[in-house]
């Protein structure tokens, strides 16, 4: 009943992923165009999927799970040292909100 061997697999990491980082993390991206959040997701799933069909499952994964590095690099040196935003929490917000080019004032009435 429950095969691995196909492609679904693959499919079903990458979305498992993406599910549990939109509910952890989500509220960092709250300014993030749905469409660049959505081709994000594409993008990642038919890398992994074209590395696993041509060089196989163990590679498409272990490539997957090399995407902490930048992550790990990103969020625990160079926000706090570099930026002096808290790499985990984004705080203070007008730092955060600076670095991703938001406008700071959200409750502004256009």
């Amino acid at each position: 009943m429950w095969a691995t061997a196909s492609l679904w697999f693959e499919v079903a990491v990458v979305s498992i992923i993406y599910a549990l980082g939109n509910i952890i993390f989500g509220h960092f991206e709250e300014r993030t165009p749905v469409v660049r959040r959505v081709g994000k997701y594409i993008l990642t799933l038919v890398i992994v999927i074209a590395i696993s069909i041509y060089f196989g499952r163990t590679i498409a994964m272990a490539s997957l799970s090399l995407f902490v590095v930048p992550f790990i690099y990103i969020h625990a040196y160079y926000l706090p040292r570099k930026k002096g935003i808290n790499g985990f929490t984004g705080e203070p917000k007008s730092k955060y909100y600076e670095f991703r080019k938001w406008d700071k004032n959200i409750f502004d009435q256009k």
